[in-house]
């Protein structure tokens, strides 16, 4: 099965978040079933500087209105499309925004050309590359669907899947962009792109694909409601034979305590006295003075849907209780002053990196005791992931993939042995509150707690199952 993946981001060429991871790792999980992955990729200039000269393989007079070129990067690791547009793509800032952390005003321009790049290509533009199926990626490559079905015989035949990675980023726009993308007046229709008078990116994506696949079931039963479906549940409701739930996996040889170069010390589960060389060099870099409590890290955006707001009325609580924090994020700016005033008033014990930085993203994991996620929505979630892999035990709310992948320790949990994390219902400080409280005891209760770490260490979430589960739906789609 020779498929197109389609992705504004993928790791380890460009990340900004969770997108990346899953890109990045797709094409060696489906190796093993069949299922050969070219990944699509703007080429924004740290792409461009990275992959060096590549083949390129086509040229465009004018998509959507500019030059571009199609410039191809393969060699026994990596198959990758580049579509190198200068006026789209060179520029400084992110993939996103601009270096204020404003929109691109042409972001509809900038991934509707991706869109149009990947439906040509699968419709045969490049002859010696031939593809059976395209899978796009949120909504940045959700026009992907829409041009195949507008597209040539071949392009049409082409079957589609779009994963939806956050269905509260949609690509809406105003209906005068409608010209610019070369799209037939058909598909501005209630059964294409228009959405409520407006283009709507992801909206016609999934009105569009073969199949819709979320990043866990229980997201994908979540979208299904007016709470979770951000405006879209209705259509979701519609298609839902054609929704599938397929949690994501990590690259466990990145994320590896045995072997993670990020990490001062190397350990196993059967040797978790080895974590202290990481927590003692996380309290340093977080100036946190020693304690007999838990240390609790968040590895986050900053933003209300991680519940961030709830989490920082609790810092006195933690501190309270004989925990400390570590924090390292970025996001709404009030969460951000929030964090470092928190970290003034509980010096020694809370510290805050405000940013992002992989590397110690990775010393987070392998240092802390436990990592909060108190996500209002969370489709899957990878840090929950990370920090199982890790024995950096999750305390999570129940919604999406995080109720998906870790197992509350009730008493019943316990005793079976089977617990994995703390997870708690409603975002409210209450049941925050309550979570953490029962973290911080079970944590004095050091049988119990390495028991935890153990179990959360030996589940299995790479990517062989979900893989599995991707290439099934390829082959059933085909």
């Amino acid at each position: 099965m020779r498929v197109l993946s389609v992705a504004s981001e993928a790791y380890p060429i460009i990340k900004t978040g969770g997108l990346a991871d899953v890109a990045g790792a797709l094409p060696a999980a489906l190796a093993p079933h069949g299922a050969t992955l070219t990944t699509l990729l703007p080429g924004y200039p740290s792409v461009v500087q990275s992959l060096g000269a590549g083949e390129v393989i086509h040229t465009y007079k004018s998509l959507l209105g500019v030059k571009a070129r199609l410039v191809r990067h393969s060699d026994a690791v990596i198959d990758l499309i580049v579509l190198d547009a200068p006026a789209l793509f060179a520029r400084e800032g992110g993939p996103y925004s601009d270096p204020t952390g404003s929109e691109w005003p042409d972001n509809w321009q900038r991934f509707a050309a991706l869109g149009r790049a990947a439906a040509d290509l699968a419709g045969g533009l490049v002859p010696s590359l031939d593809f059976d199926l395209v899978h796009a990626h949120d909504w940045q490559a959700a026009t992907a669907p829409v041009y195949l079905r507008h597209g040539n015989a071949k392009a049409q035949k082409t079957p589609s899947i779009l994963t939806i990675h956050n269905l509260a980023f949609q690509g809406r726009y105003g209906p005068e962009i409608f010209k610019g993308l070369d799209l037939p007046q058909a598909a501005f229709h209630i059964d294409g792109i228009e959405y409520y008078g407006g283009v709507g990116f992801l909206k016609g994506g999934l009105q569009c694909a073969t199949a819709i696949t979320t990043v866990s079931p229980s997201y994908a039963q979540e979208i299904r409601l007016a709470e979770f479906g951000m405006g879209l549940e209705g259509m979701i409701n519609a298609r839902a034979a054609s929704v599938r739930g397929i949690v994501n996996g990590i690259d466990t040889q990145v994320w590896n305590p045995a072997t993670d170069r990020h990490l001062n010390s190397h350990y196993s589960a059967g040797k978790l006295g080895d974590r202290a060389g990481n927590r003692a060099a996380l309290k340093s870099l977080f100036g946190l003075t020693a304690s007999r409590g838990p240390l609790f890290c968040v590895v986050s955006r900053l933003t209300w849907q991680k519940g961030i707001d709830i989490l920082v009325d609790l810092f006195d609580d933690i501190v309270a209780m004989g925990g400390q924090l570590a924090i390292l994020g970025a996001g709404d700016a009030a969460l951000e002053a929030a964090t470092v005033a928190a970290s003034g008033r509980h010096s020694g014990h809370i510290g805050v990196r405000i940013g992002y930085d992989e590397a110690l993203s990775h010393l987070l994991q392998g240092g802390s005791d436990a990592i909060i996620v108190p996500s209002r929505f969370e489709p899957c979630g990878l840090t929950q992931l990370y920090g199982l892999r890790y024995g950096c035990i999750p305390v999570v709310a129940r919604t999406g993939g995080l109720a998906d992948t870790v197992i509350d320790a009730n008493e019943a949990a316990l005793c079976a042995g089977v617990a994995t994390g703390f997870q708690f219902d409603e975002v409210t400080h209450d049941s925050l509150r309550h979570a953490l409280r029962r973290a911080v005891t079970t944590f004095n209760q050091r049988k119990d707690w390495k028991s935890l770490q153990k179990n959360a260490m030996k589940a299995d979430f790479s990517w062989a199952r979900s893989g599995l589960r991707y290439a099934q739906l390829y082959k059933e789609l085909l």
